[in-house]
């Protein structure tokens, strides 16, 4: 069977949210925008359009936000011209970056910007770790949670001396807050708190939220339309955006109300994993509704007990897996969403434990 034969087949599944169907997402997208007399923008110039950026800008504090198809265009556009405004001095990243990481060296074959790998790829940042880079810097960014290691975030005193060392150095301070959302239960604050103190922010409409695609990019007015400029020169410019605007502003509120239950339930999540200690947990403790998870088994093996978990106890455990770096072990990431927050307390305790005796 397929893997998406075989979730179907699941009563308990760990990831994320539950994949709607085409047919279904699509109704339910139609529904909505008859409710709301919703018409289609044309290349971004309509009223939905304009009112869910604002909307969205609001929330995070800022004066202006505007669509992007893909965070992708949208971080290394803002990173270019932060850079560009500052003699074209480099943007300082993380080593586990999303640029760096996912984006075929995008920053440097199209000649966006220049950057540098500032501070240790298993730790999240410090102001320690900025301060003694020697060059000037035209930006530093900044990814809130920081999903390549299991969704930790930079303390809230650290963030706050980042902030402070960014803006007595002038040096623009861009986040990638692509699970910003997320980010709120773990530090206790809102959105907008967290984003205070930026210069601008990237937050994404499909990852947490469920849309279809898209993002948003945040800042000064003046900042936002130079970028939308940029966004049409590097072929962004695409007629419709309605489709991926309803997809994101239907379920938008929902979700974001959602966040602290899918904390609640990552919370329970660790509690159930103490009595398991093959399983290691990154981070230590939550910071974010996403975690990572470490197996005493190869990855292949792992592959092997996935499929024997949902054919047989009805547990889908993870999507995707990957080697882990000592051998003979693998780690998966999991992002827990509306799918584990169906499932009873009993019956997660129970699937982590059938799990956990699949391992030995």
């Amino acid at each position: 069977m397929t893997d998406a034969e075989l979730i179907r087949r699941c009563d308990t599944v760990f990831p994320g949210h539950r994949a709607r169907p085409p047919a279904e997402m699509y109704a339910a997208m139609a529904s909505w925008c008859e409710q709301h007399g919703v018409e289609h923008d044309v290349y971004g110039s309509g009223e939905l359009i304009r009112a869910f950026e604002d909307k969205v800008a609001a929330l995070l504090g800022f004066e202006a936000a505007v669509f992007c198809i893909s965070g992708t265009m949208a971080q290394v556009t803002a990173l270019r011209l932060a850079c560009a405004d500052r003699g074209n001095a480099p943007a300082a990243l993380h080593p586990t970056s999303h640029i760096f990481v996912h984006e075929r060296s995008n920053y440097q074959m199209l000649g966006h910007f220049d950057a540098l790998q500032v501070g240790e790829r298993t730790r999240p940042w410090s102001v320690a770790d900025l301060e003694p880079v020697p060059a000037p810097l035209g930006a530093v960014g900044l990814e809130i949670p920081m999903r390549e290691i299991g969704g930790q975030v930079t303390s809230w005193e650290e963030l706050e001396k980042i902030k402070a060392h960014c803006k007595a150095r002038a040096i623009h301070l861009h986040m990638d807050g692509a699970r910003l959302w997320e980010a709120q239960a773990g530090y206790g604050r809102s959105a907008c708190d967290i984003a205070a103190g930026f210069d601008s922010v990237y937050v994404s409409l499909y990852k947490g939220i469920g849309g279809l695609g898209g993002a948003m990019l945040l800042g000064s007015r003046a900042f936002v339309e130079r970028a939308a400029e940029w966004f049409r020169r590097q072929g962004g410019n695409v007629i419709h955006r309605s489709p991926y605007v309803v997809s994101a502003a239907m379920q938008f509120d929902a979700r974001l109300a959602a966040m602290p239950d899918y904390f609640r339930r990552t919370e329970l999540l660790y509690d159930a994993l103490r009595a398991h200690p093959a399983i290691r947990v990154n981070p230590a403790r939550p910071a974010a509704n996403m975690l990572h998870l470490h197996l005493p088994v190869s990855r292949e093996r792992a592959l092997a007990i996935r499929t024997e978990l949902a054919e047989r106890h009805g547990i889908w455990l993870f999507n995707r897996i990957s080697h882990g770096v000592l051998q003979g072990t693998s780690y998966f990431e999991l992002y827990v969403g509306d799918n584990l927050l169906a499932v009873s307390e009993t019956r997660l305790r129970e699937a982590v434990a059938i799990v956990a005796s699949k391992l030995k």
